[in-house]
């Protein structure tokens, strides 16, 4: 692995930013009441305040990904999303705020986000 590539996440090196799906955790439609797929993590090495992305499955590249800001107020900061379906996603996060906030700084783990989160009503 190039140096370049390489970013500390918790004292371990991460995997190159094309590969950085794997340190994502993926929350099916069946688990959020979304029609997509939302990809939470870590803060880790980012930059950036605190953020989700979406995928239309399971199976996404990084770049068919839609990344959503959720402070001060959700916004899509890379990609696009159609207005209903951003609307969608602003009322899950509203509903599960403080659980992606605390897996976003490390204070739960994937397992306690994942048994905290909440379906969107529709």
């Amino acid at each position: 692995m190039n140096q370049k590539h390489m970013k500390t996440f918790n004292g371990f090196i991460a995997a190159p930013e094309s590969e950085g799906l794997f340190e994502m955790a993926n929350l099916f439609p069946k688990h959020t009441g979304l029609p997509f797929v939302v990809w939470i993590s870590y803060k880790g090495g980012a930059k950036h305040d605190v953020r989700v992305k979406v995928s239309h499955g399971p199976k996404a590249l990084p770049s068919e990904m839609v990344s959503v800001a959720i402070r001060p107020h959700v916004h899509v900061v890379e990609g696009r999303l159609n207005v209903s379906d951003l609307a969608l996603l602003a009322k899950w996060i509203e509903l599960n705020h403080d659980v992606l906030l605390k897996y976003w700084e490390g204070e739960i783990d994937t397992k306690d986000a994942i048994d905290a989160i909440r379906q969107v009503k529709k």
